[in-house]
């Protein structure tokens, strides 16, 4: 007992650092995506050379930046659509970075599930190699629209996935869905929202869809609601998630009372974490890292030359406290950015609070500074003053 207690201590010492692996793989690329991320047919060959290179710049990265110094406090397995790959892929990784991080008792551990890559001994797999977080990315739960986005699955292999993870054992499910879709109307979006409620996730995402260039959406006619209309979806989430028992902690982000999600809050405020893969990005106190985008690149292990190294200013730095902690709903903590910063907040933007308090986007309380609902619906206004 004693030697546990000692053990702990040294555990709560470290600092926190949370992991975030990119699997740059899918079934097939959705009309709107424009994540690096390669048809998994088309690259099967490269997917074990792919997740052995992990494994290496698992190793590099815990020598570079002092991984001994850190507990690991979460681990976010994203994509592309992790699994659509082999199960054992995940696991071999997951197994590394246990190998050479320390992990907290109660690290969150999430990987992004597409409907229809699934089925029970995947699952399993994922379950037993302690992973407690899923992620699905349903979207919609209208086919009609789901055929729209040009995603692989329909309602019906959501359905029966999400039944399969309980079964399984998982009870912290989060469920992407995307509003503001060509040809939704305002009616539809709240279908939608029912039928996940009735599901009773821990969490769901609620983003509205950007088109970007690059993408196949980018270049098509598209039919989409009005602003008004994306307004009064975004007003309507909000109301019939909280009626539901869900809390918005963050503009498109909504959870049960305790399933907020650590890993995404980690970067709204700025703390410490390491990426690995493709394109991945990396904060360590004020030194941003950003890897290759090139596959050839990475399967030869040019991570090391390639990756992008920038040294942010205390200037820089402060920008992002503010544009990523406005983001959630609790704002951002007067008393914690003088701490870590050495500065008031109306001293480093003398004038800009007080405007955005005056017209009513803004609000002051207990401490914080925080968007109100309406300056929700002009969070880009408001959060571009900063950076």
């Amino acid at each position: 007992p004693v030697l546990l207690f000692e053990e702990e201590n040294m555990m709560t010492e470290k600092k926190p650092l949370s992991l975030y692996v990119h699997i740059p793989f899918c079934i097939k690329k959705c009309l709107y995506c424009d994540f690096l991320s390669f048809p998994l047919k088309s690259q099967t060959h490269n997917a074990e050379n792919y997740v052995n290179q992990l494994c290496r710049e698992i190793e590099y990265k815990n020598s570079q930046y002092s991984g001994e110094e850190y507990r690991i406090i979460s681990v976010f397995l994203g994509g592309g659509t992790p699994s659509s790959i082999d199960a054992c892929y995940i696991e071999k990784i997951l197994c590394k970075l246990r190998n050479v991080f320390s992990f907290d008792k109660d690290a969150e551990i999430t990987i992004e599930v597409n409907p229809g890559t699934v089925d029970e001994d995947k699952l399993t797999t994922y379950y037993k190699a302690g992973i407690n977080r899923l992620s699905f990315g349903l979207q919609s739960a209208c086919d009609e629209e789901l055929k729209t986005l040009g995603r692989i699955h329909n309602y019906d292999t959501f359905e029966k996935n999400f039944a399969l993870a309980r079964r399984v054992g998982f009870t912290n499910i989060n469920v992407d869905l995307m509003s503001a879709i060509p040809n939704q109307t305002v009616a539809s979006w709240e279908w939608n929202l029912n039928q996940v409620i009735g599901l009773n996730p821990e969490h769901i995402s609620a983003y509205s869809l950007i088109v970007e260039e690059g993408t196949p959406f980018y270049d098509m006619e598209l039919k989409l609601p009005s602003e008004e209309d994306e307004r009064a979806m975004y007003a309507m989430t909000g109301d019939k998630l909280l009626t539901a028992g869900y809390e918005q902690y963050e503009i498109s982000n909504y959870g049960k009372p305790g399933f907020e999600c650590k890993h995404n809050i980690v970067y709204w405020k700025r703390g410490d974490y390491l990426g690995f893969g493709l394109s991945a990005a990396s904060l360590v106190g004020n030194l941003r890292i950003s890897n290759v985008t090139s596959m050839e690149d990475y399967l030869l292990g040019r991570y090391e030359d390639t990756e992008t190294k920038e040294l942010l200013s205390l200037q820089e730095e402060m920008g992002e406290a503010m544009f990523l902690g406005l983001r959630m709903t609790e704002g951002v903590s007067e008393e914690a950015f003088v701490k870590r910063y050495g500065i008031t907040i109306t001293d480093q933007y003398p004038g800009v609070i007080e405007k955005y308090v005056r017209q009513g986007l803004l609000e002051r309380r207990n401490g914080h500074i925080f968007l109100t609902k309406e300056g929700m619906n002009l969070a880009n206004t408001v959060m571009c003053e900063f950076v």
